[in-house]
């Protein structure tokens, strides 16, 4: 083999190894864009996802504060529907209140005061039947001890008959008297609007017969149909 032929063959042996090396560059070229762009579509649908979590973590965020809105706006709603109700049930307690003063209140001309003689006369016999002690303390305002000492026999005797016992000793006590009728002096003064508090001698057992206290019973108890009638049935819930 000559020089020539030498030259030739490596001459083709470097034209196939460059055609080896070329093939091969391009195989590893095409694998790496291959897993390059793999990787590009990984990383963005990672980003999608995590954008989409996010966009819904803040939707349910919004949803949530926008129902707790609506609850506050909901309640602070029915508070002052509320307070409107309580106002005017409180409105008609205080007329009901201004008409027992009337009922109670004296004069010569004030038709009232026979109907408010004979209502004492109750009030007291209801008392003693409640406490049946055989000795009670009475008090009274002081503008009605006149009226209480003029028929105190004639409860004692309607209690003697109704619950069949001896007469009770009726302590009316002069010293202490329940508060008078509100005064426009002194609007925030104790009141008492009339009736009678009987008690056992020894303090223990107490019977509360004011009007004050006849009307926070009765409108305690009546509250409920008050309510319904004036509301309708949401008030009265």
């Amino acid at each position: 083999m000559n020089d020539a032929d030498v030259s030739k063959q490596i001459e083709q042996m470097v034209r196939f190894i460059r055609q080896e090396a070329e093939e091969k560059a391009n195989e590893i070229s095409v694998s790496a864009e291959e897993e390059f762009n793999i990787e590009k579509l990984q990383l963005v649908e990672a980003e999608k996802k995590k954008i989409r979590q996010e966009y819904e973590k803040k939707e349910k965020q919004v949803d949530v504060r926008r129902k707790i809105d609506y609850s506050m706006q909901l309640n602070a709603s029915r508070i002052k529907v509320l307070q409107a109700q309580d106002d005017i049930v409180n409105a008609m307690k205080e007329e009901a209140a201004k008409q027992l003063l009337k009922v109670s209140e004296h004069g010569f001309f004030n038709h009232h005061h026979h109907q408010y003689k004979h209502l004492l006369k109750h009030l007291i016999v209801q008392c003693l039947l409640r406490l049946k002690e055989p000795s009670v303390l009475l008090r009274c305002r002081k503008e009605d001890l006149h009226i209480v000492e003029s028929m105190l026999d004639d409860a004692t005797e309607e209690y003697c008959e109704k619950a069949k016992v001896h007469a009770p000793e009726i302590i009316v006590d002069k010293d202490i008297f329940l508060p008078p009728a509100p005064s426009e002096d002194d609007p925030h003064a104790p009141f008492c609007a009339g009736g009678v508090v009987l008690a056992s001698r020894d303090g223990k057992i107490v019977c509360e017969n004011t009007l004050d206290a006849r009307l926070e019973v009765a409108f305690r108890k009546k509250l409920p149909e008050i309510r319904k009638s004036l509301f309708g049935q949401v008030g009265a819930a």
